[in-house]
């Protein structure tokens, strides 16, 4: 019997980001700013760009900073609203606070997508959106967008988890104004940490350039429209939000790996999804119909269970080996919005808090093999047999 793998560990780094990193130490020039041209940033950021189709990308030290880059380079007033979904990590709300503006919250449904009834009734009292395809589930990016776009509503993509989903064959990131992605180690490329935002508007990224940190003039190291730059300089406020050559060397040679973990984590993802539906206790969401994902993780719903049988199935599988993180189960997770006590006013979203109850979580890294996911599976279905014995007749 194949033992349950360590969905913690990583893929190891590609030998020519170490040869990267050993030229970069030899120098010792690990400042993005420090060569007049070709520093691993700025490669980084044209090869991302070019990768999924943006005119201009700015790598910073993480998603959430480049979140936090996003709302101030719109240029939201101060206590603007900026609505969120109620299913997201912490750092989504943080990044909002932290720019001076109000998140607001919107019921998730469960599927772990945006519920646009709620989504449209909230709309018309905010000044921007953030989307979070939160663990690469695409909420409905068609009428998400054409709601904002006939209010004249920003919408940024947090795509931290989505680096590879496409939607109607678009790349997810290109559909909103802005979309930032995450490099921290448990997402598709790993740098430790690091992040990405990605947009075709020269002046809104120069606005983000400049408070990132170009200092001076080392934003006319970058390519973009020099007139956009010019009418900001010394005119915003400088944040120093800078990636570091050394992080854009571990993550450049990974951006060819990208397609090949998409397709692997795809297949992972919907195989042991096929299994775990044999069970009438357990629910997988389907993607929507436009929506191509790009997973290393997977997200199912417990049905017919209560709370405490819930946490008996989540120590029943990690008794076997398998971590089960259940959202709502916690004091402390940090994406159960009832956690995030630094909201004002903190609205109550019982839809969204239902569904995190009973919501489940496994990681599923994409080099796993198939007697791994089998062992993954196998755990999981006994867990649940386990918990809640034969299956449940209801009525009469």
């Amino acid at each position: 019997m194949t033992l349950p793998p360590n969905v913690h560990a990583a893929e190891p780094i590609p030998a020519a980001a170490r040869d990267a990193i050993d030229a970069l130490l030899s120098s010792g020039d690990l400042f993005r700013y420090t060569a007049p041209q070709d520093a691993p940033v700025a490669l980084l950021e044209q090869e991302f760009a070019d990768l999924l189709g943006a005119k201009y990308a700015l790598a910073v030290s993480s998603c959430s900073a480049a979140l936090f880059l996003s709302l101030k380079a719109l240029g939201l007033p101060r206590d603007a609203r900026v609505l969120i979904p109620g299913f997201t990590f912490a750092a989504v709300p943080s990044s909002v606070v932290h720019a001076d503006c109000v998140p607001v919250l919107c019921e998730v449904n469960d599927s772990y997508r945006v519920d646009l009834s709620d989504f449209a009734a909230k709309l018309p009292d905010v000044q921007a959106v953030i989307i979070s395809h939160m663990r690469g589930h695409t909420s409905d990016m068609d009428a998400i967008m054409a709601q904002c776009d006939a209010r004249g509503i920003p919408v940024i993509e947090d795509a931290a988890h989505s680096l590879g989903t496409t939607w109607n064959g678009r790349n997810i990131g290109t559909i909103g104004k802005i979309g930032c992605f995450s490099f921290q180690s448990y997402k598709m490329i790993n740098a430790g940490e690091g992040g990405i935002l990605i947009t075709d508007d020269a002046d809104l990224v120069a606005r983000a350039i400049i408070m990132s940190g170009a200092y001076e003039h080392n934003w006319k190291k970058h390519p973009v429209l020099q007139d956009s730059f010019a009418k900001w300089q010394n005119q915003l406020p400088l944040y120093n939000l800078r990636m570091s050559n050394l992080s854009a060397a571990v993550i450049r040679p990974q951006l060819p790996e990208l397609a090949r973990r998409v397709t692997d984590g795809l297949a992972n993802h919907d195989y042991v999804a096929a299994r775990l539906g044999t069970s009438p206790y357990i629910t997988v969401p389907a993607p929507l119909a436009p929506e191509r994902r790009a997973p290393d993780s997977i997200q199912f719903n417990l049905q017919g269970l209560d709370e405490a049988e819930t946490r008996q199935f989540a120590q029943a599988a990690e008794a076997r080996g398998v971590k089960v993180q259940v959202f709502g189960l916690s004091d402390d997770n940090a994406r159960a919005f009832w956690n995030w006590q630094f909201i004002p006013n903190l609205p109550e979203l019982p839809q969204t808090r239902a569904m995190l109850m009973r919501a489940c979580d496994v990681r599923l890294p994409v080099a796993l093999s198939r007697d791994e996911l089998d062992a993954i599976a196998d755990i999981l279905l006994a867990a649940i047999a386990e918990t809640a014995g034969p299956v449940r007749c209801y009525g009469t």
